[in-house]
């Protein structure tokens, strides 16, 4: 089958770069397509702004690049799509919950027609043409809830819940995107597939138990749910449950927790850190008593000793100092806003996040940082009299570097035209 790969060239805030480029489940995004389409496709064409798809008379998948779905759903549709014979279109209905709660907020990628969306991926089994039937695949999601908070933070249940599905298709569009596909697109969907599988495989069951037997630890610690890769160094004090995946090189500190995450190579956790449902990319360095929760942090990044970041997406080689706060809910009940894809603020449909911190910045420490704010990429934020609390946007142009004496040292990779702010 030949692959047909659409452009989505519009930057991502605060991060400056295309979300081909962006990290989702510690992979770049383009990467991840590529290998869930690998056992499908033979040849592949990428197309440039304003190219018109390819006439050829074959069997064609086509997508837009800025498309994050699971192995579930890209299976699912294929073969659906393949059993009708016909083009279609991935499409979802506006009451999906998975989708209205999720996916469709902060969006600029579907295209609404009444009460369906689609998005941006075609199969053709005899080349391109007009008529693409709209294919609506069941994402199974499931309401699960993360923690029980008074009434006035939630719903009248007190719950923070979100849809969390079996399989998963979302464009990204937003920094918030990200944590959507990372957390509950990623993570709790993991933890939720394993859960059903459990319910349903007694095999499985029985194989799961029989490990976690043999090796004498709990269900959660047996290694069918954590998976540690080669040449890693873990203290037995360490506390690591599943679903958990740890990749190369790994160091893990004694009294470190780590709950139902993704950690890549060369990670380092000090001693006494906290890091649940989150993603660590590749050569990060947590210092002592650091916590994540449902945080994604990209690669070669450092997030200094007792800073706490809850649902945050945080860019590749930054540095956030030593007791920084993310807040991540409102103590006025209104709407939290967040940059949607064109780059307007827009209600998240989130009662609670965090902020977002492009790549390459450089935060003092004793920042607090108000829910939704961004940081944009190459900013160096010193704490001060003046700013120790982020309460808007940070823009490169508000950037403290451009009014340092040394300023010039600092390495602005993502607005090399604008070093001279």
């Amino acid at each position: 089958m030949l692959k047909v790969i659409l452009p989505a060239p519009k930057l991502i805030h605060p991060f400056g770069v295309a979300a081909r480029e962006l990290r989702v489940h510690n992979r770049p995004l383009f990467l991840l397509q590529r290998d869930l389409l690998e056992k499908y496709t033979t040849r592949e064409i990428e197309l440039q702004p304003g190219e018109h798809l390819p006439q050829r008379r074959e069997e064609m998948l086509v997508y837009r690049n800025n498309l994050f779905f699971d192995r579930g759903y890209i299976d699912t549709f294929i073969m659906m799509a393949r059993k009708t014979g016909r083009a279609c279109r991935a499409a979802f209905h506006a009451e999906a919950p998975a989708f209205r709660e999720h996916a469709l907020p902060l969006s600029t990628s579907y295209t609404s027609a009444g009460n369906i969306y689609f998005a941006d991926l075609w199969y053709y089994p005899r080349g391109p043409v007009a008529d693409a039937r709209p294919m609506l695949i069941n994402m199974e999601p499931s309401e699960l809830g993360y923690y029980h908070v008074p009434t006035y933070m939630a719903d009248q249940s007190g719950d923070l819940v979100f849809q969390v599905p079996i399989r998963s298709l979302l464009a990204i569009d937003s920094w918030v995107h990200i944590f959507i596909a990372d957390v509950v697109f990623g993570v709790f969907a993991t933890g939720l597939r394993f859960e059903k599988r459990l319910k349903e495989d007694l095999g499985f069951k029985i194989k799961v138990l029989g490990k976690a037997l043999y090796e004498g630890r709990q269900v959660l610690e047996c290694s069918e749910l954590v998976k540690i890769g080669k040449d890693c160094v873990i203290d037995p004090k360490a506390i690591i449950h599943g679903p958990t995946i740890i990749g190369d090189g790994v160091t893990i500190g004694a009294g470190s927790v780590v709950e139902n995450c993704i950690i890549g190579d060369n990670v380092n956790i000090s001693q006494d850190c906290q890091i649940m449902l989150s993603v660590v990319g590749d050569g990060t360095f947590l210092p002592f008593k650091s916590a994540l929760f449902m945080t994604t942090v990209m690669d070669n990044s450092m997030v200094a000793q007792n800073t706490c970041l809850q649902m945050c997406v945080i860019g590749k080689n930054t540095f956030i100092g030593a007791g920084s706060t993310f807040t991540d809910y409102n103590l006025i009940p209104a709407p939290i806003r967040a940059m949607d894809g064109n780059n307007e603020l827009k209600n998240s449909n989130r009662p609670v996040i965090g902020g977002c911190v492009g790549h390459n910045c450089r935060i003092g420490a004793g920042m607090i940082i108000y829910p939704a704010r961004t940081i944009e990429s190459d900013v160096v934020l010193a704490a001060s009299n003046e700013r120790r609390v982020i309460d808007k946007n940070i823009y490169f142009k508000d950037s403290d570097h451009h009014k340092l004496r040394l300023g010039h040292l600092h390495m602005t990779p993502y607005h090399q035209k604008e070093e001279s702010w």
